[in-house]
């Protein structure tokens, strides 16, 4: 029987963002595996503060982990974007990450201001 998050598509959509960030972190290089780290770990506290957030029983403990969702999601872009200045990844890959990144976004604070006009 699955979790109750494991429907949510925007938990999906992470967890397919956390896979592709690790499959393309792979291919970097020695020397910058301290930039690999901190991507793959920002990518997978998405999906996992979602699910996190989920099984909180107050609305204001499922806020709290959905925003830490949402920086998570602000603190890949600055990391995309040297991984590209980098030549670590390829200028597409680095817009479909963008491009999933915003989806995920804006997904998630329809989630937040879902809770906040929810009255239990």
């Amino acid at each position: 029987m699955p979790f109750a998050f494991e429907k949510l598509i925007v938990y999906q959509k992470a967890v397919d963002f956390a896979d592709r960030v690790l499959s393309v972190t792979e291919g970097f290089p020695r020397g910058y595996g301290f930039l690999a780290d901190q991507l793959n770990r920002a990518s997978v506290s998405i999906a996992a503060n979602l699910a996190e957030g989920n099984g909180r029983f107050t609305k204001a403990d499922r806020r709290h982990f959905f925003m830490i969702a949402r920086g998570s999601i602000q603190e890949c872009v600055p990391l995309l974007d040297l991984s590209v200045r980098r030549r670590l990844m390829k200028s597409d890959s680095h817009q479909e990450l963008r491009d999933r990144l915003d989806e995920l976004g804006k997904m998630i604070s329809g989630l937040i201001n879902g809770l906040d006009k929810r009255e239990t």
